[in-house]
């Protein structure tokens, strides 16, 4: 049975691109408008946009009616003007990037709301003295939902109920007052044009400050992984030194001792504090080159999270066979180091918005696949770097000298990392 891991991301902003020996591809940005930025884009005209074209075309088709007197048509026009653009800003506003720290509601700016408030009034008494029940409603509607983007929780739903029952009094006053027989559609049609006004902007924003929260969150996850890694490195690193020092201050203070009374044999524990010295020499330089001894399930774990931090979508298919067969040395290290330099690739080097894992056993042979969708043009400085080091081809040498086998290329977009290693039955790797 083969198990399947998969996860995914929020895209957010973009990220770099470099260049190396097995992607090549040159200094940019991968977003391309999508993320968190064209998601803002689509909300802008979602929301402001719909908001004066819905001001614009109906004011704009009254204004027209030769009905309307000169005396209300100037004023309209002015109002009309200062609505569309002060409604803009204030939508605009609401849309502000997120708080990274999601710290504090966003407030409007006052004079643009105050400079609304006064357009909205006089948009509203010119139609309604003309007895229009269905335009005089629409641009304190809008108004309303403009507020309501601003307030939160009971606040909003008090806001909004509130707005929904005056919305009946103005129309229903003067339907009465003139007695023209409309007093229901007077009364009953601002008060509906309030409540879909609110639905209209609502709904887009909302998605908006959902998408601000996950950015947030992927924000902190990716912090995380990065203090994850660094106690991580911390770790080993205190492993190694903390206890070839301690052996080491033992043997020194005992050599101490016996540089007196017996110099031969303060002799010998002065060489083994040398070969000790050199052993976490060694053993530092190995944690800091990433070659300490690994497992291939912590490697696939870290790289499935990292990955899915860094917005990619991360495919993991590993046989189970295979894993447990990866877990004896060497293929616990080899492995894990090439799905550790893999990712690494990916997240430093490339453009890619999917990965693949694909671990298994067939005809004996642990066979490790690695590919992304990000690759770009390879550099000719690429064919020319030298096969030994560090890298794919540092690694390549390592699993040839265990009888094995790494391979990588390249088509199209796509990169593909293949390790195989021979002799692995029964679980185990010889």
């Amino acid at each position: 049975m083969t198990s399947v891991m998969r996860l995914r991301a929020v895209r957010h902003g973009p990220r770099a691109r470099g260049c190396c020996h097995n992607v090549g591809v040159r200094d940019g940005v991968s977003e391309g408008g999508t993320g968190l930025t064209g998601f803002r884009r689509y909300t802008w005209w979602a929301v402001p946009g719909t908001a004066v074209l819905c001001l614009l075309p109906l004011y704009g088709g009254w204004l027209l009616d030769g009905d309307v007197p000169a005396w209300a048509r100037v004023p309209a026009v002015a109002a009309l003007a200062v609505a569309a653009v002060a409604g803009a800003v204030l939508l605009s506003a609401r849309l502000a990037p997120p708080d990274p720290d999601g710290a504090g509601p966003v407030r409007p700016p006052r004079g643009w709301l105050f400079a609304d408030l006064a357009a909205t009034a006089v948009l509203a008494v010119l139609p309604l003295l003309r007895q229009n029940y269905g335009l005089w409603g629409l641009a304190p509607a809008i108004a309303v939902a403009i507020g309501a983007t601003y307030l939160t929780g009971r606040r909003r739903l008090a806001f909004v109920g509130g707005a929904v029952g005056l919305a009946t009094l103005p129309g229903g006053s003067v339907a009465v007052a003139t007695g023209d027989g409309e007093f229901l559609y007077a009364a009953l049609f601002p008060a509906g044009l309030v409540a879909f006004s609110v639905w209209m902007l609502l709904g887009p924003l909302w998605a908006w400050d959902v998408a601000g929260r996950l950015d947030r969150a992927r924000r902190l996850e990716a912090e995380v992984a990065v203090k994850d890694e660094r106690l991580r490195f911390a770790a080993d690193l205190h492993d190694v030194q903390g206890h070839h020092l301690q052996v080491i201050a033992l043997k020194s203070e005992l050599a101490a001792r016996l540089a007196e009374r017996d110099p031969a044999r303060a002799a010998a524990e002065m060489r083994d504090v040398r070969q000790l010295a050199a052993d976490a020499l060694r053993d530092t330089r190995a944690v800091v080159h990433g070659y300490r001894s690994t497992t291939l399930d912590d490697e696939i774990a870290n790289a499935t999270r990292v990955l899915a931090a860094a917005d990619i979508d991360a495919r993991m298919t590993l046989d189970p066979a295979a894993v447990a067969a990866g877990r004896a040395a060497p293929a616990r290290h080899l492995l894990g180091l090439v799905v550790r330099e893999a990712t690494t690739n990916v997240l430093r080097h490339s453009s890619a918005r999917r990965a693949e894992v694909d671990y298994r056993l067939a005809g004996g042979l642990a066979r490790l696949r690695f590919s992304n969708d990000g690759a770009g043009a390879p550099e000719p400085a690429a064919a020319a770097r030298p096969a030994g080091g560090s890298g794919l081809p540092g690694l390549a040498e390592r699993l040839r000298a265990a009888g094995g086998e790494l391979t990588w290329a390249r088509d199209g977009d796509r990169f593909e990392v293949v390790a195989s290693l021979p002799g692995v039955a029964n679980g185990a790797t010889r």
